[in-house]
């Protein structure tokens, strides 16, 4: 996992260490009370628990390979509201249901991190994507 640069930073990249294993309620520790989560396709949820539960019905088990971990520059106003804003990148490897490996999956999350707490998570991969080409749905 890359070194984080920041508190901002090593919060979230605790955060996945813990998601990944799975270990959602160790992970609720780096979260505030209701966060917002959003995964590819709009698909809202407000706990860790729910995203462990969304990907153990879309993979027999799925791991992230952290690329790079990137802060951004905070606004004024974000500063003030003691929001620093994360992104995690990289690729997701692991198996489908039906026990095909897979890896290369590109993600990208993007977190809001206040005052040392996970407000916010946006996840994007290409998930859906390769589901629809093994399906025959999609070319290559």
């Amino acid at each position: 996992m890359p070194a984080a640069s920041s508190p901002a930073a090593e919060v979230v990249n605790e955060f996945l260490r813990l998601i990944m294993l799975p270990d959602p309620v160790s992970a609720s520790r780096y979260t505030a009370p209701g966060m917002r989560i959003v995964f590819t396709g709009k698909r809202a949820m407000r706990e860790p628990a729910e995203c462990t539960k969304f990907n153990a019905g879309r993979y027999k088990w799925v791991k992230k390979r952290i690329e790079r971990t990137d802060v951004v520059l905070a606004s004024p106003e974000e500063l003030q509201r003691g929001e620093t804003v994360v992104y995690s990148i990289g690729s997701l490897y692991g198996e489908w249901p039906d026990g095909r490996p897979f890896e290369g999956n590109r993600y990208v999350d993007r977190y809001v991190v206040t005052n040392g707490l996970i407000t916010q998570m946006d996840v994007w991969n290409d998930s859906a994507e390769w589901m629809l080409v093994h399906a025959g749905l999609a070319a290559p």
